[in-house]
């Protein structure tokens, strides 16, 4: 018994740890490791406005519209942040921001079996709780990874 959940266990995640590249409203690395047959942790370094991002996320992977190797998630995190006020479109010449916050995100995954590689698209709106306080609703990305 113990080896058949293991077995489809293994089989309901399409890869175990998978690094790259995100592209978006903020772009970097990003490092995706499963942690059971739905949960992963997600790790972003990412830079904006002359600055940049440490994320950390939780995610829940699920089937999307019952494709093969098609998964959508949602999940959450935190984030601490640092950037220039030279280069937002709100900020002070010679200020540096520094902010701590909590994260979302929803995305669409896609990993071919042909090849390593997976794609993503996702949205992770940012509340920042520390620093310079709001919501931040224009974080979207496409992320390519390396899987293995």
């Amino acid at each position: 018994m113990f080896m058949v959940v293991i077995i489809v266990s293994s089989k309901a995640q399409e890869y175990k740890t998978g690094l790259g590249l995100r592209a978006g409203t903020s772009s970097g690395i990003t490092i995706k490791h499963f942690v059971g047959a739905k949960a992963a942790f997600e790790g972003l370094l990412t830079t904006k406005w002359d600055g940049f991002d440490m994320t950390g996320l939780y995610e829940v992977h699920n089937r999307a519209f019952d494709v093969e190797h098609l998964n959508w998630y949602y999940g959450f995190g935190g984030h601490v942040g640092f950037w220039d006020g030279n280069n937002t479109p709100w900020g002070e010449a010679g200020t540096t921001y520094a902010v701590i916050g909590a994260v979302g995100i929803l995305g669409l995954e896609y990993s071919f079996s042909e090849v390593p590689i997976s794609i993503g698209i996702d949205w992770k709106p940012v509340l920042n709780l520390i620093g310079d306080q709001g919501l931040w609703g224009d974080e979207a990305a496409l992320s390519f990874r390396y899987i293995f």
